[in-house]
Parts: C-alpha cells; sequence; structure tokens
C-alpha cells in the first residue's frame, strides 16, 4: 500500500508561484512514476506532468514553460513547481504513483488532493 500526501496549495494572485509537494511512502518510492493530475470545477481531471523513475519528464502543452515537475528519493517526494499562474489553472491538484508490481503492470494510486485557486 503506498501513501500520498499533498501539500502547497492555496491561494495565489495571477502571476503568482506555489510549490506543490507529494510525500510518498509504503514503497522504493525510486522505482515510481509519478505525476500530478488536476481536476477543475465541472471538469474531467487531466493530467499535467509526469516524471519517470530515471528522471524524464513531460507536462501537458498548456503548462510548458510554467510548470515544473521534479523529484527526490532521498525525501520520497514530487515537486510541482507551478510559475506564472492563470486563473484557469484553479483546481485541485492530485499525485499519482504508479508502483512496479513485475510483469509491466504497475499499480496506481492518488493522494487525497490539494486546491489551487488563482485569482484574477
Amino acid at each position: 500500500q503506498v501513501q500520498l500526501v499533498e501539500s502547497g496549495g492555496g491561494l495565489v494572485q495571477a502571476g503568482g508561484s506555489l510549490r506543490l509537494s507529494c510525500a510518498a511512502s509504503g514503497s522504493s518510492f525510486s522505482l515510481n512514476a509519478m505525476a500530478w493530475y488536476r481536476q477543475a470545477p465541472g471538469k474531467q481531471r487531466e493530467w499535467v506532468a509526469s516524471i519517470t523513475s530515471g528522471g524524464s519528464t513531460n507536462h501537458v502543452e498548456s503548462v510548458k514553460g510554467r510548470f515544473t515537475i521534479s523529484r527526490d528519493n532521498a525525501k520520497n517526494t514530487v515537486y510541482l513547481r507551478m510559475n506564472s499562474l492563470k486563473p484557469e489553472d484553479t483546481a485541485v491538484y492530485y499525485c499519482n504513483a504508479q508502483v512496479p508490481t513485475g510483469w509491466g503492470r504497475s499499480d496506481v494510486y492518488w493522494g487525497q488532493g490539494t486546491q489551487v485557486t488563482v485569482s484574477s
């Protein structure tokens, strides 16, 4: 069982910055692929960024150049640095872990979410 605890959300003005953190426990963190998703009111949850166990990253086009995902395996933590925030970034942000279970399969875990609100 993997536990994911997000923190760092809050209320910020447009153009501001936040750093989200997701602390993981219960697995070999360094082996996990990690990701951030977000869900705005009335919308489906969408993928924001991901980072592989080897450190390769990808970001959705709408946040490229503004958001950066990173990880610190020594701290079992993944981060999402968010700069130049826009009102449309307002959402609940969720941490996601894909834990390898062998035979090319992974178990998926979610955190409880952290609210990010960007005021105009």
